[in-house]
């Protein structure tokens, strides 16, 4: 903390100094992370309810092997079923749950694995988030593209080959707001066939009114499921309101989004019970919306600009295969992403089990694609980014990777007919 201290004062005026440490000490100096502030739409749902239920009473060390071994054999996975294969009871049997988790994989998706990338066009940010390299309190290089940049951006995404992107900003309404991301989604129509984004939630109006502009889906981190947690994490901004959080993807998808997809970020509390929630969370919108496209990730924390203690060492890449495979024998017929935070060969290998998407071609920084695609050297600004990322392969390489696996690589099979 000292050495933060010390960076934190090159640049934060007094003021700025001491609010920041009355957030991080003091919780009366907080909002309550529980009431909506205004603006935020409010929307009449049990889905909530319903999962926060079943993670309260979750108690990972009653399960036993007999319970894991009944759950792999079952041809439905129950809710109680998936929380004994997400228990330390079932470790021992990853390789029973791999060969499960495959075989639900090969049935409802093939051999395909389907690829993406995200776009940041603006990193801007006004809430403090301790583990995010784009809180409002780091010192980062701040950017945000103009039209110009965006389509230049673009333009040099789509001539590598690829069909689908992922647009994000920083969570910042005053820098981008929603006519910002929408002139951004009718821009990405031009060169891409499928538009997802990741931004801040918005009220389902706005969502209508993305999708109209081109967007297909809307991808929302809770982070996590603990609200005790979130509140010490989450110090200032609209994305301390957990319950607002909560409710995004349905509220996307009462707005006509065609999809949405859902993540805990792991390693920020229990990741068993965060894993649970986040599954449950999904389970619960597609029963309720059986048109929607379902899919959710599984991202672990990545170190961050000028914090250096960021690290998922509680989550080991044993338990995330372990969590994978129990989202695919829970949900057979959801999508499971699996980002360029984890290693080339964590995710070689996990697309032959369960994952069926992964991106390629990954900058977290805000301008930066022409040079790491072309190795130009550009005259450009540049953001910073939000993370470091493991896995840094191109498309190309990410491609003839997946070929050389015997899986056969999808750029989209999805014609947007907006």
């Amino acid at each position: 903390m000292e050495n933060q201290f010390f960076v934190d004062s090159l640049y934060l005026s007094k003021e700025a100094l001491e609010k920041k440490h009355r957030l991080e000490t003091d919780p009366s100096a907080r909002t309550n992370h529980m009431e909506y502030m205004e603006g935020m739409e409010k929307i009449d749902s049990d889905v909530c309810a319903n999962v926060i239920s079943q993670v309260k009473e979750y108690d990972c060390g009653k399960y036993t092997a007999k319970d894991v071994k009944n759950a792999l054999g079952r041809a439905v996975c129950t809710i109680e079923d998936l929380k004994a294969l997400l228990s330390p009871a079932a470790e021992p049997f990853l390789e029973e749950m791999a060969q499960r988790a495959r075989l639900e994989t090969g049935k409802h998706f093939g051999n395909t694995v389907y690829l993406f990338t995200p776009l940041y066009i603006a990193n801007y940010c006004e809430n403090y988030c301790v583990y995010c390299g784009f809180n409002c309190y780091n010192h980062i290089k701040r950017m945000k593209m103009t039209a110009e940049q965006i389509d230049h951006e673009m333009k040099v995404i789509a001539d590598s080959g690829m069909e689908e992107i992922l647009i994000l900003t920083g969570e910042s309404r005053s820098k981008s707001d929603v006519g910002y991301i929408g002139e951004a989604c009718k821009l990405a129509r031009k060169y891409f066939r499928m538009v997802g984004l990741e931004i801040y939630p918005v009220n389902t109006d706005e969502y209508r009114y993305l999708h109209e502009c081109g967007a297909d889906y809307v991808t929302v981190f809770q982070e996590t499921y603990d609200t005790d947690k979130y509140e010490t994490l989450h110090l200032l901004g609209h994305k301390r309101v957990w319950p607002y959080r909560f409710d995004a993807q349905e509220r996307a998808l009462r707005a006509g989004m065609r999809g949405v997809a859902f993540s805990a970020l792991l390693g920020l509390a229990d990741f068993r019970k965060d894993a649970l929630a986040t599954a449950l969370h999904a389970y619960y919108l597609q029963r309720k919306y059986p048109h929607a496209e379902i899919s959710i990730s599984c991202p672990r924390l990545r170190p961050i600009a000028n914090n250096d203690k960021i690290n998922p060492l509680d989550v080991h890449e044993k338990q995330l295969c372990q969590i994978l495979c129990a989202y695919r024998i829970f949900l057979p017929f959801a999508g499971i992403t699996v980002s360029s935070r984890e290693s080339a060969k964590f995710r070689n290998g996990i697309i032959k089990i369960c994952a069926t998407k992964i991106s390629a071609g990954v900058s977290t920084g805000v301008g930066d694609h022409e040079s790491k695609y072309t190795g130009k050297e550009t005259d450009g600004e540049q953001g910073g980014e939000q993370f470091e990322i493991s896995d840094g392969r191109s498309l190309k390489k990410t491609y003839e990777d997946i070929e050389k696996e015997g899986l056969q690589p999808v750029l989209n099979d999805y014609i947007c007919l907006i």
